[in-house]
C-alpha cells in the first residue's frame, strides 16, 4: 500500500508519517498543494490523508480538483476544524473519512485501515477490542459473541472509548466527541448512557476513576 500525506506541520507530518510506515505501508509526504498534486499525477496511492488548512490554499480545493478528474481515491481529512459546518463541507466535496486534530493514533490507524480495506471491495469493517466486537459500518456491537441491541448514543459512546482504550476521559470531552455542537447536553448524560452500556455489556467493561473520567476495559 503506498499512502499521501499532505500536511504543513513537519514534526507532525512526521509523527503521522512515522505510525503509518511502523504499519508496513510506503508513505510520501507534500507541503504544498500543488506539489500533492504532482505526486497524484505521478504515483498510483492507495490512499490520501489531507490536510485542510496548506501555505499554497486550502486543502478542499485539492480534493475538488482531485473528485473534479474522476479520480475515486480514498481520501481522509485531517484537521483541526471541528465545526460541523466543516465536516459537512468535507464529506460533502468528496472525502471519505474526516478526523479532527488533536487525535489518537490507534483511532487514525482504525480509520486508514478501514478506508483501505472498503477499497478493495471488503464492506465490513470490524473492529476487536477484548470481549467486544464492533461493525463500525453497520453500527453492531456483539459482546463475548453475543448480539447487543445499542442506541445510535450507546453505540457512539461505546465506539469512542473502544476506539481510544489507552486514556481516561472526562464527561466534557466524551460530550464533544459524541454529542457534537449539542451545547445544552448536561454533562451527567454521560454518566446515565455509561450506566446504560454497563448494564448490556459487564459493570468493568468501562472503569471510572476519581478527576480522571471514564476508559474502556473490554
Amino acid at each position: 500500500m503506498r499512502l499521501l500525506l499532505v500536511e504543513d506541520n513537519p514534526r507532525l507530518a512526521g509523527l503521522v508519517q512515522e505510525v503509518l510506515s511502523a504499519q508496513g505501508w510506503a508513505v510520501d509526504t507534500a507541503i504544498l498543494a500543488e506539489e500533492a498534486w504532482g505526486l497524484l499525477e505521478s504515483f498510483p496511492y492507495d490512499l490520501l490523508v489531507l490536510d485542510l488548512g496548506l501555505p499554497d490554499g486550502d486543502g478542499l480545493s485539492l480534493l475538488q480538483r482531485l473528485r473534479g478528474a474522476g479520480r475515486k481515491l480514498p481520501v481522509l481529512i485531517l484537521t483541526a476544524r471541528d465545526a460541523p459546518e466543516a465536516r459537512i463541507a468535507g464529506l460533502e466535496v468528496g472525502a471519505d473519512d474526516y478526523v479532527v486534530k488533536p487525535f489518537h493514533t490507534g483511532e487514525l490507524l482504525a480509520r486508514v485501515r478501514a478506508l483501505l480495506r472498503r477499497s478493495k471491495g471488503e464492506a465490513r469493517n470490524r473492529l476487536g477490542v477484548g470481549r467486544l466486537e464492533l461493525d463500525l459500518e453497520l453500527r453492531r456491537a456483539w459482546w463475548e459473541g453475543r448480539p447487543v441491541q445499542l442506541s445510535g448514543r450507546e453505540f457512539a459512546l461505546l465506539e469512542f472509548l473502544a476506539l481510544h482504550p489507552e486514556g481516561y476521559y472526562p464527561r466534557e470531552v466524551l460530550l464533544e466527541k459524541c454529542w457534537p455542537g449539542e451545547a445544552s447536553i448536561e454533562p451527567r448524560t454521560v454518566d446515565t448512557y455509561v450506566r446504560y452500556l454497563r448494564r448490556k455489556l459487564a459493570d468493568e467493561a468501562i472503569e471510572t476513576v476519581r478527576n480522571l473520567g471514564y476508559r474502556f476495559r473490554g
